[in-house]
């Protein structure tokens, strides 16, 4: 039993997401054809023309472009809130196939995390939770089910805080989409820190796509209203240094 912790990788992506986007966009605002859309784009009129969609509104040419990522050392409670956006493409490690049995990974809310006092009792709920899946598990076998038939059954008593594995592939709109629900202050802090983790790895590989991506208020007015943080100056200051 051990906590986990959180490690994203961007695997792999569009070559030349700007690029692709870049030529989108110029096939939808210049009279060009295929054998054109092949030039190589210089940086000013890349810039240009990304700019251009950004400012006007039109960002379905940034669907062309998309971003594949591992991540691991996440909450199945924070990997629920992500299979939520959907215009994406999912594959998640199965407890139906993958036993816990032998290494239970989970993940420790920071609340928790400082207080020395609840962090025992959680820690123990943790070991109580692994010592019934085994129990549960042992007795699935004994009756008769074997393989995925009693993994599936014993899963039901690990808790969401149960570590996960997932794969996740989405396109440069839905990547800003993401970033300005889940990079908000308000979003729960698992979702946010990987949020976070992701936005600065497509931001090495493609600048201007993901240029003032982040939560709304890195943009302009907070949209919360009254359930706002009250510190979008701050934010603006966390997500310029990303």
């Amino acid at each position: 039993m051990k906590e986990a912790k959180l490690k994203v990788k961007l695997l792999e992506f569009t070559p030349n997401p700007e690029d692709v986007v870049a030529l989108s966009a110029r096939l939808c605002y210049s009279p060009v054809g295929v054998d054109e859309l092949k030039q190589k784009v210089t940086e000013e009129e890349k810039e240009r023309l990304i700019n251009l969609l950004r400012e006007s509104g039109h960002i379905s040419p940034f669907e062309h472009a998309s971003f594949t990522f591992a991540i691991e050392g996440i909450s199945r409670a924070c990997s629920h809130q992500l299979v939520r956006h959907r215009i994406a493409s999912y594959s998640q490690q199965s407890q139906r196939y993958v036993s816990e049995e032998k290494e239970f990974e989970f993940i420790t809310p920071p609340s928790i995390k400082e207080d020395e006092e609840i962090r025992e009792v959680f820690l123990e709920a943790m070991k109580k939770a692994h010592e019934y899946y085994c129990i549960i598990l042992e007795a699935l076998k004994k009756k008769g089910l074997k393989g995925e038939l009693a993994k599936q059954d014993a899963r039901f008593v690990l808790p969401n805080a149960t570590e996960t594995k997932i794969i996740v592939t989405m396109n440069t709109r839905e990547l800003l989409h993401f970033f300005t629900l889940r990079c908000c202050r308000r979003a729960q802090w698992e979702i946010r820190q990987l949020a976070v983790q992701m936005l600065k790895l497509v931001k090495e590989v493609a600048p201007r796509l993901f240029k003032n991506a982040g939560p709304a208020c890195v943009r302009g007015k907070c949209p919360e209203g009254k359930f706002s943080c009250g510190k979008a100056k701050e934010v603006r200051k966390e997500f310029t240094k990303l």
